[in-house]
């Protein structure tokens, strides 16, 4: 179970404005030792430490405190790194939890109508060293609350949401004829790009 003083924090966590600098706050999990992990919410808090889906995950259990569904995204790429976010609703309108390290695939203020627009606000900000752009698609939501009750304080890694996110349906960002002429993203961008907030 979390401490009183976690709830206490959760509960005083009521946008996702607020949810969202807090997450900031949590240093990025590089997985030393090479060991892969999926650590719960629980397990985040006590370790102090959590990379792109643990942060989405208690991203998206403290919103669900709140009044807001527990849900993720999966954003799918062709020869880079994926990356998990907690998409929310106010208004009609979708916005975005993201734990990253880098400066560009962060937080989405609740402005985009459909979830694609939400996805494909990640879109030119998603490239390699050398300016390849590479987010190919993204998935329906995952809602969180379909899995067993008390996933939040499991003490294991939740592989079974790891698994989940890469087998729920996932629709194309563009036709592969677009895909296969994009410009590479410029020098300067590429820069920008390199800039992280965590040091491994």
């Amino acid at each position: 179970m979390f401490s009183a003083s976690g709830q206490k924090l959760f509960r005083s966590l009521n946008t996702p404005a607020k949810v969202q600098d807090f997450l900031n706050t949590i240093p990025i999990n590089f997985e030393p030792d090479g060991i892969d992990t999926a650590k719960s919410p629980l397990m985040v808090m006590r370790t102090h430490s959590a990379h792109c889906l643990e942060g989405a995950m208690l991203g998206a259990y403290i919103l669900s405190l709140h009044g807001h569904k527990p849900l993720l995204m999966h954003l799918d790429t062709s020869n880079d790194w994926n990356h998990i976010i907690a998409p929310f609703k106010v208004s009609d309108h979708w916005g975005a939890l993201s734990k990253t390290n880098h400066a560009v695939l962060r937080y989405r203020e609740p402005v985009y109508r459909t979830l694609r627009e939400l996805a494909l606000s990640y879109f030119h900000e998603y490239f390699t060293d050398d300016g390849r752009k590479t987010l190919r698609s993204y998935s329906r939501p995952l809602n969180l609350n379909s899995f067993e009750k008390g996933w939040e304080c499991e003490e294991e890694n939740l592989w079974g949401i790891d698994e989940a996110m890469e087998e729920i349906k996932h629709y194309a960002i563009a036709p592969e004829i677009v895909l296969k002429n994009l410009r590479k993203a410029d020098a300067l961008e590429r820069e920008a790009g390199k800039l992280t907030e965590w040091k491994s």
